[in-house]
């Protein structure tokens, strides 16, 4: 996401204001209100844009085994998203295994797949794709919808994390190093 040089300057003044409660006039509010409403268009924009990528994702693995370069390269592209592998892509991976790329694919898929599987049994949240949504900007600390603040109730005491049986894999582990093909055996003729 890129501010323009006008929308830095809001930016910034907010978050001075943040810092430092005043009242604000009427302008700066009206500044911040439609910097927050840009903010919200970038965030629903960037849903679709990823929404888009996901269906083109299905099409290409409906498509397989014809469109196996560009599957892989979107299913990459996904993962480095923060994609979470389905079972119809763990699939498709077994079925393609024969390829280099599609091997390394598998192994990959399964370690985050089995990854999500333990954290949703543990009862964690999954990072997904799409980000959480976001309340919307009603009004600035010090700005003309100012009210007391209500005391707010003590939150909870986070839950410690509960350590995993098996450690973190190692990166060799997880990008193992890539092998040349072997070539096929020469049949010798008998003679």
């Amino acid at each position: 996401m890129a501010f323009s040089a006008d929308e830095l300057r809001v930016l910034r003044r907010a978050l001075a204001i943040a810092l430092h409660p005043a009242p604000l006039p009427d302008e700066d509010v009206q500044d911040c209100l439609r910097l927050a409403g840009a903010v919200d268009e970038a965030v629903g924009e960037a849903g679709r844009l990823r929404a888009f990528l996901l269906a083109d994702l299905v099409r290409y693995r409906n498509a397989l085994p014809g469109s196996l370069s560009g599957y892989l390269e979107r299913l990459q592209d996904a993962l480095a998203a923060g994609y979470d592998p389905r079972p119809e892509d763990l699939a498709a991976l077994r079925a393609l295994r024969g390829g280099p790329v599609a091997a390394a694919l598998l192994e990959r898929c399964q370690v985050l797949a089995e990854r999500s599987v333990r954290a949703r049994l543990a009862g964690r949240a999954v990072p997904a794709m799409t980000p959480a949504p976001r309340s919307r900007l009603l009004a600035l600390p010090g700005g003309r919808a100012a009210e007391p603040e209500k005391p707010k109730a003590p939150a909870a005491p986070a839950r410690p994390a509960v350590p995993s049986d098996r450690p973190a894999p190692k990166p060799s582990e997880v990008f193992p190093p890539r092998r040349r093909p072997v070539p096929p055996p020469q049949q010798r003729a008998a003679g």
